[in-house]
């Protein structure tokens, strides 16, 4: 099953790649967007730490950008994310993106999970390869969700996740 839902979310990384690469864009663009695949590493919750093989879950974001200037941005991205080849939540995610030297960017995101009583934010490193008009890039990600469990207790989870994908 977990050999599936890697299977899967590969093929979706090359097909939003293609597509990716084929779109035109230049350099001086106020309006940009990115598409991935974000894979949970790992969480901590009420004293449980909870691993991609304990619970896998892929993610497909997806955003459009603004550039406010040189270095700023106003990113808004949604992510599905599923599980066990079933849609299990949505993320809506809006956030600031600081561009720093040597293509590195990070970032801030509110986070509003649609399907749950969650929201939080999470807080970002991104490093891009450019190619072209595009650009592959790798992003650490420590999502912080404010949520209440199954009895209505409210709790903190923290977690580390890594986002692959192209920007154009």
């Amino acid at each position: 099953m977990i050999t599936r839902i890697w299977r899967r979310a590969a093929q979706a990384a090359l097909v939003v790649l293609a597509v990716a690469v084929a779109s035109p864009a230049h350099a001086d663009d106020q309006l940009g967007g990115h598409f991935g695949v974000v894979f949970p590493l790992v969480s901590h919750a009420n004293g449980e730490t909870t691993t991609i093989s304990d619970d896998t879950k892929v993610g497909f974001p997806m955003g459009i950008t603004v550039k406010t200037s040189p270095e700023w941005a106003f990113d808004m991205e949604l992510v599905p994310v599923i599980a066990s080849h079933r849609f299990t939540s949505l993320t809506v995610h809006p956030g600031i993106i600081r561009g720093l030297p040597n293509h590195f960017a990070a970032g801030l995101r509110m986070a509003f999970d649609v399907r749950e009583s969650s929201w939080g934010f999470t807080p970002l490193i991104n490093h891009g390869f450019p190619f072209g008009h595009q650009a592959l890039f790798v992003e650490g990600v420590v999502p912080i969700r404010f949520q209440e469990n199954a009895d209505g207790v409210a709790q903190t989870s923290v977690g580390f996740a890594v986002h692959i994908g192209v920007g154009f």
